[in-house]
């Protein structure tokens, strides 16, 4: 069963010496331009984000691993390896990269995690959760020292899911971690792990857990679906796949004046082409700043 955690800790703006932070990219995956940027015309978009001759564009599934002190801490694990190649056909997986992959590079296993926050639980945030056992006959938990955290709330709008949204809700990606005993739930937004806050957005999908994370006086912010990648900075540019994109606007409204007044990085999950930016106010609103690595603005 999950465990229901209350948190009275909130972000102190303390200089952090030792933490290092790695982006772990797992792959690429295809998804429709229109799904992705909603009522916006392609006329406009496809400016900022290509996309073939079948109408897709190629997105990141890129996740971030946080070393802090003893805790190896990674936000999301992308799609993962277990589904079969007639579901995995639709999303047009691509790239070399894997997640062992890339935390090997890194100088890690899928052993040493000691935490896994899923902003939320659609299937290319949460899939790497969750692998094949070795006799194929089961699942079981691909960090097996690790503990499991997202929102009370999405962990409700995930097992009970509305039908415009259940496709992207996986049994087999939730249920296992939850029957460990390893998953935590939080209700409230608040500093649950040393050094990374969780604040919660709803318009996306409900609760998405949007860490924010205190590194050397900076503040390094996961963005996952709340703003995909830089061409989704304008303020009405939502995607199709938001459940409730009014709120999309208040959540991004709200959480757009903190990002400039504080000189927010933000974390990129799904852009192909940079993996953070800064924000920038103009006369014809928030436009990107800087971009690029994530090295390069930290």
């Amino acid at each position: 069963m999950p465990h229901f955690i209350n948190c009275f800790y909130y972000f102190c703006p303390t200089k952090i010496k030792t933490m290092k932070l790695f982006p772990i990219e797992t792959g690429n995956l295809k998804l429709d331009g229109g799904a992705m940027f909603g009522v916006v015309p392609k006329v406009l978009w496809n400016k900022f984000y290509p996309c073939d001759e079948n109408n897709l564009c190629n997105w990141s599934m890129r996740c971030l691993l946080v070393v802090d002190g003893d805790r190896k801490i990674l936000i999301d694990n992308g799609i993962g390896e277990k589904q079969d190649e007639k579901w995995l056909k639709h999303y047009y997986l691509n790239g070399d990269d894997t997640l062992s992959k890339s935390l090997a590079n890194a100088g890690y296993t899928l052993e040493d995690i000691t935490d896994v926050i899923l902003t939320h639980m659609h299937f290319d945030h949460c899939g790497g959760s969750v692998k094949w056992n070795d006799d194929n006959s089961g699942f079981e938990l691909t960090f097996p020292n690790a503990t499991y955290w997202t929102s009370k709330q999405q962990y409700e709008w995930a097992t009970k899911p509305n039908r415009r949204e259940k496709a992207s809700f996986l049994r087999e990606n939730i249920h296992p971690i939850e029957e460990s005993g390893r998953l935590n739930l939080v209700a409230d937004e608040g500093e649950y792990i040393p050094n990374i806050v969780f604040k919660l957005y709803n318009g996306h999908t409900e609760g998405q857990v949007i860490p924010h994370i205190n590194y050397n006086g900076k503040t390094v912010v996961f963005m996952a679906d709340l703003m995909p990648s830089t061409a989704h900075i304008p303020m009405p540019w939502v995607m199709a796949y938001d459940t409730r994109p009014l709120l999309t606007l208040k959540d991004r409204e709200r959480f757009y004046a903190e990002a400039l007044e504080n000189d927010y990085v933000l974390f990129l999950e799904h852009d192909l082409y940079n993996e953070a930016c800064t924000l920038q106010n103009t006369e014809k609103g928030v436009k990107v700043n800087k971009a690029g690595k994530l090295a390069e603005l930290i």
